[in-house]
């Protein structure tokens, strides 16, 4: 089977718990570190899928590797390999797809619910789950691009997943360790803040309490997902 090329484009914005669900499904994958200056692929076909991850830079910003990047992710598309998003990965696959990246109507950092969304292609996705406690660390958000359809939402970003075809981009994260969320925790302390009294944003006391009882809870719900999108992989070689 041929990995999956798992995109890294801020170093403290690993795969997570995305990578260890692919090493427990014996799902090889490869890193590409963006960040550091790594070559893209030529080919989508060289891969099973394409996963995503986040980033604090914006869609928009005149960084050297996002245009290739969105033609990368064309490419998959026309090839039929699954893309799978991940915050800024969402963004990405939104503006590929025809939809727009702008501010947020409210900024989110820490833990929020989100609703799943009513419609036929949402229970395929999650069955009877009708909410759950996501992680969120975004100022921007995605429209949902022409033929796609939300599945996640809630009050403060009506947009927090989509589905088109095999693809699925989200604003939220579901791929958090406990490692992730303390690094990001420390890293962002300026941003946290400066973004204080926001409906959106907690406090680092908050995004730690209970800690690992939401990594749980949300890593049922990140099974869901990737399950279901693992479901489209290519398993030849």
């Amino acid at each position: 089977m041929k990995p999956v090329a798992i995109f890294r484009h801020a170093r403290i914005e690993g795969p997570g718990y995305f990578a260890i669900y692919l090493e427990r499904h014996s799902i090889p994958w490869r890193l590409i570190a963006v960040d550091a200056g790594e070559e893209l692929p030529r080919d989508a076909r060289a891969f099973s899928g394409f996963a995503l991850m986040g980033g604090p830079m914006s869609v928009h910003d005149a960084l050297p590797w996002i245009a290739p990047e969105l033609e990368l992710i064309r490419d998959a598309v026309r090839k039929d390999v699954p893309v799978i998003g991940h915050c800024l990965g969402g963004q990405l696959m939104s503006s590929t797809f025809g939809g727009e990246v702008r501010s947020a109507p409210s900024r989110e950092i820490g833990w929020g619910e989100v609703q799943v969304a009513d419609n036929a292609l949402a229970r395929e996705w999650f069955g009877e789950l009708q909410s759950f406690e996501a992680f969120h660390w975004h100022g921007e958000s995605f429209s949902i691009p022409p033929g796609a359809t939300r599945l996640l939402t809630n009050s403060l970003c009506p947009n927090q997943a989509f589905a088109l075809g095999r693809h699925f981009g989200m604003q939220c994260h579901v791929e958090m360790t406990a490692e992730l969320v303390r690094s990001w925790c420390d890293a962002g302390r300026d941003e946290i803040a400066a973004s204080a009294g926001s409906p959106g944003v907690q406090t680092q006391q908050e995004m730690l309490r209970d800690l690992e009882r939401r990594l749980e809870a949300l890593r049922g719900v990140a099974e869901l997902i990737y399950e279901r999108w693992c479901e489209g992989l290519s398993r030849g070689n």
